[in-house]
């Protein structure tokens, strides 16, 4: 059986990429401290009985259009919500709350607990906040965000409420995964592998949008077209963006990246 170590390698493919990480710190802590400081954050609340499952919402300026639930990436082995508080700014700015959730990590979890994990999470959230709900989330975020769309794990009601679910660099089959040295941590069996696995579930009745960077590794670009082909989703490949830089656009709530997922 082939090694995909190498295919699903990130970093060592991204020129700077040991800079993000402290980046993503640096303006994710920036901005949480301005929201905070003009009384639009509130952080660390609870969905769960253990301390990674909470998460910390940011609200607009007067009234709002929903929700969007940021959901973070890490091949659920790393990072949790403050890396990435930044990338509310954009649906903030546009009117809409923005939660971001941790969750739980594997070895410590699987994969399948987590995918329950932010189902709870949504349920939560949706109970603080009325109106839409955008779920987005990025590789492994991606994954979780796309389990959320086939509705399995939510009430028919709460579903309803999704208005767009768009899964950025997704995991979306993760039977390659038991072909990395990372499956020591995520046990997945084939059988698990199949079970967690979007690409392989029906086409969910919420509106759906793929989205990838056009310079990620082939693998990734490969998921996202498995998750897009199978489910008849709209797939964009974002021109000269890669693993780490794709996701920047959801600070920005002028980018088309905001406008398909708020707007489209």
């Amino acid at each position: 059986m082939k090694n995909l170590d190498d295919e699903y390698a990130n970093a060592t493919h991204i020129p700077g990429a040991d800079k993000f990480v402290a980046r993503w710190e640096r303006n994710a802590a920036d901005f949480r401290k301005l929201l905070s400081q003009r009384g639009q954050a509130e952080l660390d609340t609870a969905y769960g009985d253990t301390d990674r499952q909470c998460f910390d919402l940011f609200a607009p300026k007067g009234s709002h259009k929903g929700v969007m639930i940021f959901v973070h990436g890490g091949f659920w082995l790393n990072f949790d919500k403050s890396y990435w508080s930044h990338l509310a700014q954009g649906a903030v700015e546009k009117g809409w709350y923005a939660a971001l959730p941790s969750y739980d990590l594997c070895p410590t979890v699987r994969i399948h607990q987590i995918t329950s994990q932010i189902a709870q999470a949504v349920k939560v959230i949706s109970t603080r906040i009325s109106g839409p709900l955008a779920l987005v989330g990025h590789s492994a975020g991606g994954h979780l965000v796309a389990r959320m769309a086939v509705g399995e794990l939510l009430p028919k009601a709460l579903h309803a409420r999704i208005a767009k679910a768009m899964p950025i660099s997704p995991l979306a089959d993760l039977r390659p995964l038991r072909q990395t040295k990372m499956n020591q941590y995520f046990c997945l069996s084939d059988s698990d592998a199949m079970a967690e696995s979007p690409a392989l579930m029906h086409r969910p009745s919420c509106n759906v949008h793929v989205w990838v960077g056009a310079e990620e590794r082939a693998a990734f670009i490969d998921q996202a077209r498995w998750l897009s082909d199978a489910w008849g989703a709209k797939l964009t490949l974002a021109p000269e963006k890669h693993h780490f830089d794709v996701i920047e656009a959801l600070s920005d709530p002028t980018s088309d990246m905001v406008a398909q997922l708020l707007d489209g």
